[in-house]
């Protein structure tokens, strides 16, 4: 593991808020020369800390209103190809987590309305190797992080 100090940690809460930050204005806010602020970027994306720069789009604004986890238990857990290839697959699932507990998966949906939700229900359901599903429906999110805190990690 690579050892961050203070200044990696506040370059990657910088990026966090916005990473199409320039060097220019990264460098201004860590207080750091242009070239320090670049190698100290290219240090930390050749570690494999940061993994990506990506566009986080507003659900909102997309129609897409409605969020739920369904948890899922597979007839067998072993062998889960094919439940894993419909999940691959489906553009409405943001996130399939294995899990521990009753249920073998958790997976993250969001869609427009509950008649779509009841569609993808189905969808997900009509997969033979799924036992049961259990579905609980979001009613308001008060904390969205789309990645840990770097000052998490010391």
């Amino acid at each position: 593991m690579l050892n961050i100090d203070s200044i990696d940690v506040k370059i990657l809460e910088v990026l966090q808020e916005n990473a199409r930050v320039s060097i220019s204005e990264l460098s201004k806010r860590v207080n750091l020369s242009l070239s320090a602020v670049s190698e100290r970027l290219k240090k930390l994306e050749a570690s494999g800390i940061i993994l990506q720069y990506t566009t986080i789009l507003n659900p909102e604004i997309l129609n897409k209103h409605l969020t739920a986890i369904m948890m899922i238990c597979l007839e067998n857990p072993s062998q889960p190809e094919e439940f894993l290839k419909f999940v691959m697959n489906d553009p409405d699932i943001l996130e399939c987590d294995y899990i521990a507990g009753d249920y073998d998966y958790a997976i993250k949906v969001v869609t427009a309305n509950p008649d779509d939700l009841a569609h993808i229900m189905d969808r997900i359901k009509g997969v033979s190797s799924i036992k049961r599903t259990q579905t609980i429906v979001v009613m308001r999110n008060h904390k969205k992080l789309h990645s840990i805190s770097p000052a998490a990690t010391k």
